[in-house]
């Protein structure tokens, strides 16, 4: 009852103040500029931290590049409300995953350092709490996430992203791979009104591999963006980047894939590949793949699909009863079954099991 009392300059004075963070998730080799295809901006808050004391991390993560760019980065860092560390003892294989939880309103920063030979699987999990929007709390959410492997460890990153409508996410994730270092990223992004990620891994010695796999839908007028960026440094190093995912009604949705064969990295081998099925004619999906090369024995290849369900599809499951809308919906069920098979978390799992498309039953596809 008091804030409805408040006259509008106290009104005003307590409203949360807003940062416009520009050009963002850019590309390391920007292009097409004419289609607006290299960063995105975003209004984020800017609270206010005067007085409080919070642990930071180890200097050494501030030389970890992350995907989002040292302006996000900035921001996570001030608004966190402290920074959790993570270490991994030499040759120690850690059974229970690192959990960070992102919930609405709330700013995760996060280093892990996996020494060599240790193995550990890191998962991030963003969602929207209930009742968070009546609170005024939904509006940003963020993590800040930085992992330092050395020789001959390896990573398990899953990333999974499912926010509220009215709900913006920023990820920014940073990776330092050394000698014989095996790092697999499993990315699900599967729904928030804008969900910005960006992702770099810097393959900095021999023999060092990121297998990177990430499976995304978008509907209504939702916006997703996306920047990843692979520098292979070392000799040998190899990085194999999939994406595959569902676009519906309005949707829009950028990506930007760069690998970066630097000098010096011979027997150097970058593949990227995407496959998006579009479910609406409003649709807006723009990919923009980049391989930068300074080395002459190395290998680059990258590649994009686009389409639609097929008739022969649509015929096949139209006999089995079900309509085209039901037959498009399987194809997005099915990324979310996915993902909750494979979620290696409870708090993963709680996350997908109450998304709407899995709660909702189809009447057609019970009937067939």
């Amino acid at each position: 009852m008091a804030e409805k009392n408040l006259p509008p300059e106290a009104a005003a004075d307590a409203a949360t103040p807003e940062l416009t963070l520009e050009r963002v998730n850019v590309a390391p080799a920007p292009t097409w500029n004419r289609l607006r295809t290299n960063d995105i901006t975003l209004t984020v808050p800017a609270r206010g931290r005067a007085g409080d004391v919070y642990f930071s991390l180890p200097r050494l993560f501030e030389g970890v590049e992350c995907g989002m760019g040292r302006e996000v980065t900035d921001w996570a860092e001030s608004q966190a409300a402290g920074a959790r560390y993570v270490e991994i003892p030499r040759g120690e294989r850690r059974e229970e995953p690192v959990v960070v939880a992102v919930g609405a309103g709330e700013v995760a920063d996060t280093g892990v350092m996996v020494r060599e030979g240790a193995e550990v699987t890191i998962v991030v999990a963003a969602g929207a709490d209930a009742g968070a929007e009546k609170d005024g709390e939904a509006g940003t959410s963020a993590s800040l996430l930085r992992v330092i492997a050395e020789a001959g460890a390896r990573v398990h990153l899953y990333e999974y992203v499912l926010v509220g409508a009215g709900q913006q996410h920023l990820e920014s994730v940073g990776i330092t791979a050394g000698r014989d270092t095996r790092v697999d990223v499993h990315q699900r992004l599967l729904g928030g009104d804008t969900v910005a990620l960006g992702l770099a891994c810097d393959l900095a010695d021999a023999r060092a591999r990121i297998d990177l796999d990430c499976r995304y839908h978008a509907g209504s007028s939702e916006v997703l963006d996306i920047n990843e960026i692979v520098r292979q440094r070392g000799r040998n190093t190899r990085s194999e980047l999939s994406y595959s995912g569902v676009l519906e009604d309005a949707a829009r949705k950028g990506l930007r894939t760069t690998i970066d064969l630097v000098h010096g990295a011979k027997g150097a081998q970058g593949n990227e590949a995407e496959t998006v099925l579009v479910l609406g004619d409003d649709v807006v999906n723009k990919t923009l793949p980049t391989i930068l090369c300074d080395e002459d024995d190395v290998a680059g290849n990258h590649g994009a699909t686009i389409g639609s369900v097929s008739p022969e599809q649509l015929t096949y499951l139209a006999d089995r009863g079900l309509s085209r809308e039901d037959a498009e919906q399987l194809f997005v069920r099915a990324l979310y079954e996915e993902a909750l098979m494979n979620a290696p978390c409870p708090e993963a799992r709680l996350l997908i099991g109450d998304s709407p498309q899995l709660t909702e039953t189809f009447d057609e596809v019970e009937e067939a």
